[in-house]
């Protein structure tokens, strides 16, 4: 499936800015399963300088420095991108039993194990806890595949909490999502990583945007998706595998990937430092248009 996203960030503020810096992870990914056949990125003012680089992850960040007089600032991400079916459906029940993932995970010392393993510690928005993997440890028996548990794990949040856009913010701790049962997409992803993280399985955050359709009968509207997050999980065997809670299945051709990181703060689209400006207002645009039609079921972004 081929798309073309538009992503437009604007600021505008009470008074002038002097100088703004910035860091933004906008960029799509290129994978095994998704090309990026084009992916560019506009500041307007234009910055004096601006130059991307790769992080640890391999996420494409790009930094730029506005220094000219402005009171708004667009940032306008255009990419088109082909998403090829990733053909993991049925991997769940073949993937390894979860003990004998971690018992992998402690012997072989690898680079790519030693990676995984860092994602097995707590973060300040996925933290490990003992209650969070209490909301989790029924689901994860003895031999059970460790992706059959990632998938129960997801069905588990999708069929228990409530797709609540006002109830959370970037800040409201995870326990209080597990306590009353409701958050975003952001939110569902962070408590499934806390999970998993709690029981010592790797699991990482996944940025990105998702294709979603109108009610049927209505057009859809421009503008109107946005980003979208959920989380991936790792087996030693299989390597990393991505689950949407939000929307209950595993992500294939309609989820468009932009970063992995431990958690949001290492994937936040845009963010920086500026001189002045007072209060300022924001405005986030995400288009997400196909351009090959087929038809899907709708999701939740």
């Amino acid at each position: 499936m081929k798309y073309r996203i538009t992503h437009l960030t604007r600021y505008t503020y009470e008074q002038d800015i002097a100088n703004s810096y910035n860091r933004g992870c906008l960029l799509p990914r290129s994978l095994l399963y998704q090309k990026v056949e084009s992916s560019s990125l506009e500041v307007t003012p234009t910055p004096s300088s601006l130059y991307s680089h790769p992080d640890y992850f391999g996420n494409l960040y790009t930094f730029f420095h506005v220094n000219s007089i402005h009171h708004r600032m667009d940032v306008k991400v255009t990419s088109q991108v082909e998403v090829m079916p990733r053909g993991l459906e049925g991997t769940p029940g073949h993937s390894m039993p979860w003990e004998d993932a971690l018992n992998q995970l402690e012997k072989d010392h690898s680079p790519r194990l030693l990676q995984a393993r860092m994602l097995r510690v707590g973060t300040r928005m996925a933290p490990t806890d003992p209650e969070l993997a209490a909301f989790a440890r029924d689901l994860f028996e003895r031999g059970l595949p460790l992706l059959e548990g990632a998938r129960r794990l997801t069905h588990r949040i999708f069929s228990e909490f409530t797709y609540d856009p006002e109830f959370t913010t970037l800040t409201t701790p995870v326990r209080t999502v597990l306590e009353e049962r409701r958050g975003v997409c952001q939110d569902f992803a962070h408590l499934a990583i806390s999970a998993l993280r709690s029981l010592g399985i790797p699991a990482g955050y996944v940025s990105g945007y998702l294709e979603t359709l109108p009610p049927p009968g209505k057009q859809r509207l421009v503008g109107a998706d946005a980003s979208h997050a959920w989380f991936s999980v790792f087996d030693p065997s299989l390597g990393w595998v991505d689950f949407d809670p939000t929307n209950d299945l595993m992500p294939d051709e309609r989820h468009i990937t932009v970063a992995y990181g431990r958690d949001y703060a290492d994937v936040v689209p845009l963010k920086g430092l500026m001189s002045g400006g007072g209060r300022h207002d924001l405005h986030v645009e995400v288009d997400v248009m196909p351009l090959a039609g087929r038809e899907t079921r709708s999701a939740t972004s």
